[in-house]
């Protein structure tokens, strides 16, 4: 958490693991039983950098099409990271999404900023209406630009006319609470939605 004196005035709250469940074992677990070649999987195939990517802005195409040359006896697990993809994010937080429609009935002024490829984002909203509500948000994937880069901190603090010294931006990362801290806001690491009410509450009141 950075410490500054300057009053809070947007409130931009990071997506997955702080207002909706990501967990690509959730399918997975079905698709690769054992646990231990599951494991490799992630570990070597569909990796966490390559998923990245698509956050970044690559189309699935490409990084399916990347993935079954290298590896061509995994295609249909590769496949499968995208068609399942909705199986990944299988629940909400609702202690997380009613506080931010709390602030926002407030009068609040809440953004989104995520890490998002930017097809899974528009099936996302479809899943989690609520994700239409705030002012806005900057997907990673629409921009090309991902957290923790503070060129995403900047874009989103132009894009929506936020005063950076004056934004609280809430991550489940401490990279991106970090990088959020270097581009000149305050910051918050999510753990649960009862820590992260009492936090925001306490420095929109100070």
């Amino acid at each position: 958490m950075s410490e500054t004196t300057r009053p809070v005035r947007h409130i931009v709250f990071d997506i997955g693991k702080v207002l909706i469940h990501y967990d690509p074992n959730t399918p997975f677990s079905r698709l690769i039983p054992n646990e231990a070649e599951r494991n490799e999987f992630f570990a070597t195939v569909c990796t966490h950098e390559w998923n990245l990517e698509q956050d970044r802005g690559r189309s699935w195409a490409d990084a399916e099409a990347l993935l079954i040359e290298e590896f061509p006896d995994k295609a249909d697990l590769i496949r499968a990271f995208r068609t399942h993809w909705h199986e990944m994010v299988s629940h909400a937080y609702d202690g997380s999404v009613d506080f931010m429609l709390d602030l926002i009935q407030q009068g609040r002024d809440v953004t989104m900023l995520t890490n998002f490829a930017a097809d899974t984002f528009k099936q996302a909203r479809e899943i989690y209406p609520f994700l239409k509500v705030p002012r806005g948000v900057t997907v990673s994937g629409e921009i090309g630009l991902i957290k923790p880069d503070r060129a995403i901190y900047e874009t989103h603090a132009k894009s929506f006319d936020l005063d950076p010294a004056a934004c609280l931006f809430i991550d489940d990362s401490q990279k991106n609470v970090d990088g959020a801290i270097a581009a000149g806001w305050q910051s918050v690491l999510f753990t649960d939605p009862e820590t992260l009410r009492e936090d925001v509450t306490r420095l929109i009141s100070a």
